[in-house]
């Protein structure tokens, strides 16, 4: 393992002057921060009596890395990711170089004011990351910098990056997102990535047992990481070089986190006596005797991560052909009078102790929003520091023509899941231009999900050219080309990473002005494992499509460990996107064209896909020849759905309304019942979703989701309703508020086990024999 322990030099890299004008700025900022905090809590009315809250302590650890970062480091060509809990600084820093109006600055937690934690999309000030779900915020810029050396590989004019930084705290590596990003072999080489881990030995409810500091730096080394570690600063640097100093060190660094802490709150004679207990030889005690109680209260709180010469030096020492993190050593709650507590997470400061520290840091509580005055060093360092991180404006890309159909006759039997690689195959020759923006990623099951066709035309992705040790072997039959221009990007068994790389190349677009449509494919069963990071993609406004396949018990022979059952109304639920789950080639053609067109624009959507291994036979969808008629058809496909028979001439007796792979069965039974002389209609559902949109906007005067409601289930044609479909029953169960019907749910509500279809089908009672025969029974039949 190679790990770099910086300790702080006496020559500083930087003017004296430079660094007292940071030590004033950072002791404005760690006021401002937790003025904000204050303001939300005590400065206006809570009628509810909820607590507001905020972080006071977690941010104050953060501010001297932040503003060596804010007010030195970056430029305007780096992105940074902020641990959640120290928003309040981020705002604060923004505030002071004009990026945040004054008036937000009481609001925080108040609605259109500062959100509890970033956001990209909801915070009135510049937030490159969207943060808050632990784990997933601080791995968003491994992503960025991924989709943007793909931007940078297909469209050389985008614009170009910097470093992408992710400041997290030392508790967040607890998070599984955080190795599983971290290990993927493609991050090994991305000398852009630079982590600051606020190493502050405290989570939640409790100081960090142990010392684990030597187990994380292993982690990121064998990753391929540069770790450097900064665990002390200056001031006891030069104690630790007078004798007795390396027994003192070695007396730091070997106590356990908490007895640390409990020093922090001791006072200086209390002080000596634990750091020299009963086993400390007399140059040690001789050591810490002979320092004033300043001095040496300020000695064991000078940490590397408060050293600001020390971090501007370090920033200069970072690799560029490989990621970096730097353990940055700091005291949570640094300044504040909670410092060191192991119960200050979430505590506020008192108003004798805000009156502390405004006196502490040149403050005043009845003006706590004063900047720097004119003619300052400080405020001239804030001029100089807006004008250098000021961006441009970022023109996004022109406006594509996307078909509405490729004209193809689907006539023999296909599943979903092939019909999607021979679309995305048909789209490089009938649609080239969009082609040339879609960009498709696996977890390792690309051939599984029917990706080869489209692999083997536009090759795989890779920031470097890489040789095809298989290209001469006549037999194989997916090419596996890698090179800057192909246009799959192949991840490891991981799905937080497909899904949290979707989000980030979803968002090209908004970062640096170049639409991409990614698709990432999926087995089903685990889209609960990739939902909460993909919908934190979305909440930060990536936009891209998920297909989840093959999905549900029609995967029989896998059995229950492959076989989904709750994805139809996770998709259903999830904002910002819309669920399909069409049946038919002819379907999955229309509605995925229509998905691609709403991704990667202002206003735009995410799709999630739900398809199937199953072979259906597009004739049973029985296509109008019309060209009249089947641009009505691809309108109601394209809206949620769509009446196959019935509700003609005669009033349906029962309507069976079907999803996805259970359209035979559905068109089944309806032949069945009609043979006992009952008239059975069938609707065929491609989006239950929008079908739900539509149900809720009815008499609402804002518009919105269309009336495809009412067009499948008018008003003056009532009729039981049977429902059925490859996932749990209660997704369609709103249908029956449509008309008022008396309603019957099909589906899966149990775990399924290895079997053949059929057999699948008759376990969940989902055949067509069962769905008759609920059809008569709720008839009286």
């Amino acid at each position: 393992m190679t790990t770099t322990d910086l300790t702080a030099s006496v020559d500083d890299a930087v003017t004296p002057e430079t660094v007292d004008t940071l030590r004033e700025i950072s002791r404005r900022v760690l006021w401002v921060s937790a003025a904000i905090v204050d303001a939300a809590n005590n400065g206006r009315p809570n009628g509810s009596g909820v607590k507001v809250g905020g972080h006071q302590a977690s941010s104050a650890s953060m501010v001297d890395i932040m503003v060596s970062l804010w007010f030195h480091e970056l430029t305007a060509e780096d992105r940074v990711s902020v641990k959640p809990h120290a928003s309040p600084v981020l705002h604060a820093i923004n505030y002071l170089l004009g990026d945040l109006d004054r008036k937000y600055l009481t609001t925080l937690r108040e609605k259109g004011g500062l959100q509890s934690y970033p956001s990209r999309l909801k915070d009135p000030d510049t937030v490159d990351f969207s943060t808050g779900s632990v784990g997933i915020g601080a791995t968003a810029a491994i992503w960025a910098a991924m989709s943007h050396r793909y931007v940078h590989s297909h469209f050389p004019s985008a614009p170009k990056a910097g470093r992408f930084v992710s400041l997290l705290g030392d508790a967040e590596l607890d998070e599984g997102a955080i190795w599983e990003a971290v290990a993927d072999p493609a991050v090994a080489s991305m000398g852009e990535l630079l982590w600051v881990v606020d190493l502050n030995r405290q989570s939640l409810d409790r100081v960090v047992p142990d010392i684990q500091i030597e187990r994380l730096q292993g982690m990121f080394a064998a990753a391929g990481w540069q770790v450097i570690t900064l665990k002390w600063g200056r001031l006891i640097s030069e104690i630790f070089a007078r004798p007795g100093g390396d027994e003192l060190r070695n007396r730091l660094e070997s106590m356990p986190n908490e007895e640390y802490q409990r020093l922090l709150r001791a006072d200086s004679s209390e002080t000596v006596r634990r750091i020299v207990t009963n086993t400390g030889s007399d140059a040690l005690r001789s050591l810490v005797a002979g320092l004033d109680g300043d001095t040496l209260r300020d000695a064991i709180r000078d940490l590397g991560g408060h050293d600001l010469p020390l971090l501007l030096d370090t920033y200069d020492a970072v690799a560029n052909d490989r990621p970096t993190v730097i353990f940055a050593y700091t005291i949570k709650g640094r300044g504040l009078s909670t410092e060191g507590h192991p119960n200050n997470h979430s505590a506020l400061l008192t108003p004798p102790q805000m009156e502390s520290l405004a006196e502490t840091c040149d403050a005043s509580v009845d003006d706590p929003w004063a900047v720097f005055a004119d003619g300052t060093a400080e405020h001239e360092l804030c001029r100089r520091r807006a004008a250098a991180l000021e961006r441009p404006y970022t023109a996004a890309t022109p406006p594509m023509v996307f078909p509405r159909s490729l004209g193809k006759a689907w006539r023999k039997p296909m599943s979903t899941q092939a019909v999607l690689g021979r679309l995305l195959s048909d789209l490089t020759r009938t649609a080239p231009d969009v082609a040339a923006r879609l960009v498709t990623c696996s977890p390792d099951v690309a051939s599984s999900t029917n990706l080869g066709g489209w692999i083997n035309k536009t090759g795989v992705w890779s920031s470097i050219e890489r040789h095809d040790w298989f290209a001469d072997d006549a037999e194989r039959l997916l090419r596996w080309s890698e090179a800057p221009a192909g246009q799959h990007v192949e991840l490891g068994i991981a799905e937080v990473n497909l899904v949290s790389l979707l989000g980030e190349l979803g968002a090209t677009w908004s970062r640096w002005g170049e639409r991409l449509i990614p698709i990432g494919t999926i087995y089903d069963p685990f889209v609960s494992r990739a939902l909460e990071p993909w919908s934190t993609g979305i909440y930060a406004g990536g936009q891209s499509i998920l297909v989840g396949t093959p999905s549900g018990v029609t995967l029989a022979p896998e059995g229950g460990a492959h076989q989904s059952i709750t994805t139809p109304s996770i998709g259903l639920e999830q904002p910002n996107c819309i669920a399909w789950e069409p049946a038919f080639a002819q379907d999955l053609e229309w509605t995925f064209l229509e998905a691609m067109s709403k991704v990667g624009i202002e206003g735009g959507t995410s799709s999630y896909f739900r398809l199937s291994t199953r072979p259906i036979d597009p004739a049973l969808s029985q296509l109008p020849g019309e060209a009249d008629l089947l641009e009505r058809r691809r309108a109601q496909v394209a809206a949620g759905g769509y009446r196959i028979s019935g509700n003609d001439a005669a009033p349906d007796d029962v309507t069976l309304v079907g999803v996805g792979a259970l359209m035979p069965e559905v068109i089944a039974a309806a032949e069945r019942l009609r043979d006992r002389g009952v008239n059975a209609g069938v609707i065929c559902l491609t989006s239950p979703d929008l079908v739900f949109r539509s149900f809720q906007q009815r008499g609402r005067l804002d518009g919105g989701a269309g009336n495809i409601i009412d067009t499948l289930f008018p008003a003056h044609r009532p009729a039981p309703l049977v429902t059925a479909l490859d996932g749990h029953p209660h997704t369609l169960s709103f249908l029956a508020g449509a008309r008022g019907d008396r309603i019957r749910c099909l589906g899966v509500s149990e775990f399924g086990q290895s079997s053949s279809v059929e057999d699948a089908y008759r376990l969940h009672g989902i055949g067509a024999d069962a769905i008759a025969t609920a059809a008569l029974d709720l008839i009286g039949r």
